[in-house]
């Protein structure tokens, strides 16, 4: 059983859950974990959800995590069995049923020295920021891009920590959003969605030979890796993650 420390939401429909799991002894960047729950009536529901922190670091205060603890961020789905537990009823001091972290090919490690281009569509992009936590507490000199897709300036994660990490001199992350549905005031770019064209001026060319790490909706993530093989990238450095929720293409 993993114990609730803390909560904070994230956006209006999502919420950074911070777990302390006894017998843990960290995790990789990019991994998930399984939590079920169990109704009074006996009823099981199990779902799978990617961990935010990376590397030891997290959303929530402290940002330092010791090594059984883990930060996972939960978007709530309308018609879902768990997230909306876990968004609205949680709270601090809880437990939840959770196996895991699992995963061991969707992970970046410190010792990867490659350019990195990470491809996150919506609430996609919390394996991603796990991986960007790892990066920065490594202090990694491996070139790393973030093309972070979100319908509005209000519906993306980590905003702040982003920018960050894009002004970190040890470790820079360059972080370039698409907005579909609403970009900032005073935006010379219009909303919409990515165009194949659009994608991939904003993302490493093949020559770099860099690794991609990509999450989304299923829609979001084929049409992203599709133009990626078009471009000649290698598909072996293709890697993907879909989640279960509601989505529309790039």
């Amino acid at each position: 059983m993993a114990d609730v420390v803390d909560t904070r939401m994230e956006t209006p429909t999502a919420r950074t859950i911070r777990l302390r799991i006894p017998g843990l002894h960290g995790h990789l960047a990019g991994q998930h974990v399984d939590i079920r729950l169990t109704a009074p009536d006996g009823y099981q529901a199990v779902r799978s959800y990617s961990i935010a922190s990376g590397g030891g670091r997290g959303a929530l205060e402290p940002h330092e995590l010791p090594d059984d603890e883990l930060e996972l961020t939960v978007e709530e789905l309308a018609d879902g069995e768990v997230s909306p537990y876990l968004v609205r009823g949680l709270q601090k001091g809880d437990q939840l049923e959770v196996r895991g972290p699992v995963g061991g090919w969707f992970v970046w490690r410190p010792g990867d020295s490659g350019p990195v281009q990470l491809i996150a569509g919506g609430s996609g992009v919390v394996p991603l920021m796990s991986m960007a936590r790892a990066h920065a507490a490594a202090a990694s000199t491996a070139p790393f891009r973030m093309l972070y897709s979100v319908r509005t300036p209000f519906s993306g994660y980590y905003t702040d920590e982003l920018a960050g990490l894009a002004a970190d001199a040890a470790a820079p992350l360059h972080v370039d959003y698409v907005y579909t549905r609403q970009a900032p005031a005073g935006s010379e770019t219009k909303p919409g969605r990515l165009t194949a064209e659009g994608f991939m001026q904003r993302v490493l060319p093949a020559s770099d030979s860099p690794t991609f790490f990509i999450c989304g909706s299923t829609p979001f993530v084929e049409a992203v890796s599709g133009w990626l093989v078009d471009a000649n990238h290698d598909p072996a450095r293709i890697r993907t993650e879909r989640y279960g929720g509601i989505g529309g293409t790039p």
